[in-house]
């Protein structure tokens, strides 16, 4: 009985071999929870895809990877001289944004990023001038630039690209390789055609391992079913049953990333109305769960607990059974689950 995550694996390698195509020389990004798969699940599939390079977004990420992993290493998070060092081979790749930083890894593989309209991280314009005298005692890989999602004020992320590499040729730095991200094959098609002499490294991780909605489920099997009459009373809060129905316990919780949720850009209207509406139905304890049960969400009867939720299902709709599983809409970035299973 568990919080499951089902993959067609399959249809998941069919869709990783078309973004491939699309993106030759990409390097797949395995950081956090690893996508909802696991950083040794995505470690194997790197290795059928051959890439022979995968991301990471920590040193802690890559000390832990080089044991499933035998290629290079690009770890994102660039280096600071007050991190605690942790002990890396030498086939793990590090990424500097700033002078300072790329002076502190003298003898090392750098990947320099260049600050981008997102204004994360990266060197400046002005740093340029400092920066050759620095690259002479680092192993340079290249620069990289990342770019925002969304672009709003309606610029052209190619044009940013470029203004950057025309920069870094005016100081002189070489052009071999980019490593990009969040540009679509077209966008990247525009770069290679423009500078055939530089190459492209594609950083992706959410449309890779994401990008096919229809190659993974997540369901939550029913542990236990309750019947209740309107009034009832339940729980650790001693709720009332809103009307006759079921409780339903259904494995996964707050520890599987069930009832969490990170904020949200709203950018329309539509999005901004029904973010009042989930703030208002929360004042009276009206949360619904990511669940489905006979073809609707389920709401919550309580906040959910570490590894169950408990789900409060009316006498209208079938009733669930132990045993059975619900589909569960869960976000892939925040969710642990039990188990993966192949199908």
């Amino acid at each position: 009985m568990a919080l499951t995550l089902y993959v067609d694996t399959d249809r998941w390698r069919a869709h990783q071999r078309s973004v491939l195509a699309d993106f030759p020389d990409l390097i797949p990004v395995c950081k956090g929870n690893g996508y909802g798969f696991g950083h040794d699940r995505l470690a194997e599939e790197v290795d059928l895809l051959g890439t022979g390079i995968i991301a990471v977004g920590t040193t802690f990420e890559a000390a832990a990877m080089k044991d499933r992993f035998s290629g290079d290493i690009l770890v994102l998070t660039p280096y600071r001289r007050s991190e605690e060092p942790v002990p890396l081979p030498d086939r793990v790749i590090r990424s500097a944004s700033s002078v300072d930083g790329v002076y502190g890894l003298v003898g090392s593989r750098v990947v320099v990023e260049v600050m981008s309209s997102m204004k994360r991280h990266g060197v400046t314009p002005r740093d340029l001038g400092k920066l050759q005298a620095a690259l002479d005692d680092v192993r340079l890989e290249g620069f990289a630039i990342h770019l925002p999602l969304d672009r709003t004020d309606g610029s052209d992320a190619v044009e940013e690209v470029i203004g950057w590499m025309d920069r870094l040729r005016a100081a002189r730095l070489p052009l071999d390789t980019m490593f990009v991200s969040h540009l679509t094959s077209q966008e990247l098609a525009r770069l290679r055609q423009q500078f055939p002499q530089t190459r492209f490294r594609a950083r992706i991780g959410t449309r890779l391992w994401l990008g096919d909605h229809g190659a993974t489920e997540y369901r939550g099997a029913v542990l236990d079913v309750t019947p209740v009459a309107k009034g009832d009373r339940f729980g650790y809060r001693q709720q009332k049953a809103p009307g006759d129905g079921w409780l339903a316990v259904v494995a996964g919780g707050t520890s599987h990333g069930v009832g969490l949720e990170a904020p949200k850009a709203l950018q329309t209207i539509t999005s901004r109305a029904k973010g009042m509406a989930r703030a208002g139905l929360a004042t009276v304890n009206r949360n619904l769960s990511p669940f489905v049960w006979d073809g609707k969400q389920r709401w919550f009867a309580e906040p959910p607990h570490m590894q169950v939720s408990i789900l409060f299902v009316p006498a209208e709709a079938q009733g669930p059974k132990v045993g059975d599983e619900l589909k569960a809409i869960l976000r892939h970035t925040t969710t642990t689950v039990d188990r993966v299973v192949n199908r």
